[in-house]
């Protein structure tokens, strides 16, 4: 289908007929074309008009088994006429420059009385000069056809001369028919996106209002929030909210403040972020956009090996195979659920920084409005299992993790997998009662223990902690992790074993402290914000292996682990918990500082600034490649097309305003918390839409005035032929 029929189809759901292909129908380049019309007076006396057609070039013809050797076949076409010459072959070469002109008699009339020659309209209408290109092949099955053009005559009506490029076609079959009937239909849903992006300039007031959303208030009379209300679909406005928000670093404020609004419209806890509100759609198109590294480091191998084992799962007794075991199939479906939830709750550390500050904020604006202990923790699974994890492990070719949906005895077994780690995630109170088959209420039993709600909230703590809100508002703290290890007596340069002691270490989402042994006051109290970097030390500085470092501003506290994933366990955690640290450090000293100078640069001075850069740590901050003009064009664009329900909204406001009574039906779909300042932006919205659109046609009438059809940029193709023929016919203004 070509490009410029889809726009018609955008939104819809349509049938489209199978169409058979062949090495005629799929065709590529284009053709640079010259026609002029000549007299020519023979030696008798006797005008004869000739046509003069001359093949410049092609590009972009497409290789052919390894090869692109082109010719062209050029041929006047009329009721009683078909003549054909050629030119001649250019080898190893895909843009080929034939240059070559060939002359054809168009009518030879029995007297020439006019000075000039014209040619009749029923002429014209009766001939057409065809191109077609082919591959010269050595293969017995003879030249490859390569695509055509046909040319009317009627093109030289005007002026004689026609000079152009063409794209290149199928080939016309002529009267044959295709019997489409036996090759079936499609149906598909197309969204079609067309920008015309103008200079950042042009998008300021329109940017500038919606990036004001996240401190307006209400938050329901910002530009964002409107744009949530008026489009068909939450997921239409979404997509470039999110985007938009996510370039300029807004996204954070932007989804806290609709967030809390939601909350506060929300009466029950068990039901909090369960609707398609504008927040769950630009919460799941975040993590979308921010998540997918996660999935893939998290997911994506045991995804993988599902795949390929296509171990037995089923344990629906209805659908069980003969040659299947019940218990075996369960024992096979207990250990894949076992093992990614495991890969899920351990995943804590490389969670997005982006997703872990949407978490914080809604599983604080959660525990202010509702006393339900446990809806801090629902309020934050709803997203994370519900809306992230157990999609993906459902469809994973939709989530990147797979390149093609799984064959049906996988998916069965995905699915049984995404149902059982949902309701894990869920930490309902009642969680037989979440199954509608027994046979999973039956299997549930499994995970009927302790260890997996307590694995869960563990999780969701570490994941809704962050450096970049007040740790103080959350009542208690979040422990993180704890244990033995053994730490080097600060502030001391004298080497010794004595220096070196075990304690006990606990790290909270508040600070890092260690103490004489488990239960006992702290010896010791790090601020995590005042946590500059952690990282490994050198091997060398004490000879002992398994060591890393916890730099703060005065000095460093050096720790040795029992082994090397416990090290490497507390330095993901601890860069976690302090990587949003306003004073973090670039670079630090990989050695220890000992007999007055640093052991890796031999600096003397123990302020001296590091030597090597700190290392990248987890992949927490994924760079979006996002256009900021662009996403604030498709915003501009959803807002042109629900004009109508702007200038609804802004009637419902007036309403709202001057009836202090039951809501009218026709504006109870609209969210208005405050009338007067909705109805400001409502305005402001309607004032920069509206300039944008005299943009907009300013910028169609200016590129009809400079698109010439048929140039390079700009080749002739069946559906712009008649655009070229009205160029030629009409003058050259063109108004709306």
């Amino acid at each position: 289908m070509l490009s410029e029929n889809l726009q018609k189809y955008h939104g819809k759901d349509t049938w489209f007929q199978l169409q058979p292909v062949s090495a005629d129908s799929e065709v590529q380049g284009k053709v640079h074309v010259e026609l002029r019309l000549s007299e020519v007076i023979t030696d008798n006396g006797i005008v004869c008009i000739k046509l003069a057609a001359r093949v410049l070039e092609c590009q972009g013809l497409p290789i052919v088994n390894g090869q692109c050797d082109p010719y062209a076949a050029v041929s006047l076409l009329g009721p009683t006429r078909s003549e054909a010459k050629k030119t001649k072959v250019k080898r190893k070469t895909n843009n080929p420059q034939f240059d070559e002109v060939f002359y054809f008699e168009v009518t030879r009339p029995p007297s020439y009385t006019r000075r000039h020659f014209d040619v009749e309209e029923e002429d014209v209408d009766k001939m057409a000069l065809r191109v077609d290109l082919w591959n010269a092949s050595n293969l017995k099955f003879g030249d490859e056809f390569l695509g055509e053009v046909r040319i009317p005559l009627k093109v030289l009506a005007h002026s004689g001369l026609h000079d152009a490029w063409y794209f290149l076609q199928p080939r016309d079959n002529g009267s044959k028919s295709e019997k489409l009937d036996d090759l079936g239909s499609l149906r598909l849903n197309i969204v079609y996106t067309e920008d015309h992006v103008f200079p950042s300039e042009s998008y300021s007031p329109l940017r500038d209002l919606l990036l004001r959303s996240a401190r307006m208030e209400p938050v329901s009379a910002s530009a964002a929030h409107i744009l949530g209300e008026v489009c068909r679909e939450k997921q239409e406005a979404a997509i470039p909210l999110v985007r938009l928000f996510l370039h300029y670093g807004e996204i954070v404020p932007f989804l806290s403040a609709i967030a809390q609004a939601e909350v506060n419209r929300t009466q029950d806890p068990n039901t909090i972020f369960r609707g398609n509100s504008l927040t769950s759609k630009c919460i799941d198109e975040t993590m979308k956009l921010a998540g997918m590294h996660y999935l893939q480091v998290t997911l994506k191998p045991i995804i993988d090996e599902i795949c390929a084992d296509h171990k037995p799962c089923e344990i629906d007794p209805v659908k069980l195979k003969e040659s299947e075991n019940l218990e075996t199939n369960r024992e096979n479906l207990r250990q894949y659920v076992d093992r990614i939830f495991t890969v899920i709750t351990k995943s804590g550390v490389s969670c997005p920084t982006v997703m872990c500050d949407i978490f914080s904020s809604l599983r604080e604006s959660a525990a202010k409005r509702f006393q339900d202990p446990d809806v801090r923790y629902t309020a934050v699974s709803s997203f994370i299992f519900l809306r992230f994890f157990a999609p993906a492990i459902l469809s994973p070719n939709l989530f990147q993790l797979r390149p093609h949906h799984p064959d049906p005895s996988t998916s069965r077994t995905l699915t049984l997998i995404s149902k059982t780690i949902q309701t894990l995630g869920s930490l309902s109170k009642s969680k037989s009662a979440n199954f509608k088959e027994s046979f999973m209420a039956t299997f549930y039993d499994f995970f009927n223990d302790q260890k997996y709600a307590d694995a869960v909230k563990n999780f969701l703590d570490l994941i809704s902690s962050s450096g970049r809100w007040d740790q103080k508002s959350i009542e208690t703290p979040i422990m993180l992790k704890e244990g033995f290890m053994i730490k080097r007596a600060q502030g001391r340069n004298r080497f010794g074993m004595k220096n070196f002691k075990k304690r006990w270490f606990r790290l909270t989402n508040h600070e890092f402290t260690y103490h004489k042994s488990k239960g006992e006051n702290a010896l010791c109290s790090i601020p995590i914000e005042n946590i500059l970097a952690v990282e490994r030390l050198e091997e060398e500085s004490f000879k002992m292996k398994n060591m890393f470092q916890v730099i703060q501003p005065e000095r460093a506290l050096y720790i040795q682990a029992n082994n090397c994933v416990e090290a490497r366990d507390w330095i993901d955690i601890l860069t976690k918990v302090s990587q949003c640290n306003r004073k973090r450090l670039s670079t630090y000293h990989p050695s220890a500082y000992l007999n007055g100078h640093w052991l890796c640069c031999k600096l003397s001075s123990d302020t001296a600034p590091g030597c090597t850069p700190c290392t990248a740590g987890l992949p927490a901050n994924i760079q979006l490649d996002v256009d900021g003009d662009r996403e604030t064009e498709r915003i501009f664009s959803l807002f042109s097309t629900y004009m109508a329900k702007l200038v609804k909204m802004q009637e419902a406001c007036g309403s709202k305003s001057v009836y202090d009574g039951p809501e009218q039906e026709e504006y109870s779909s609209f969210i208005i918390d405050d009338p007067q300042e909705t109805y400001k932006t409502l305005k402001q919205i309607v004032s920069a839409v509206q300039t944008l659109e005299q943009e907009h046609a300013q910028y169609k009438r200016d590129k009809f005035r400079k698109t010439k059809y048929g140039s390079q940029e700009h080749p002739i193709g069946d559906k712009n032929f008649q655009c070229y023929i009205r160029q030629q016919s009409e003058s050259s203004t063109y108004s709306i």
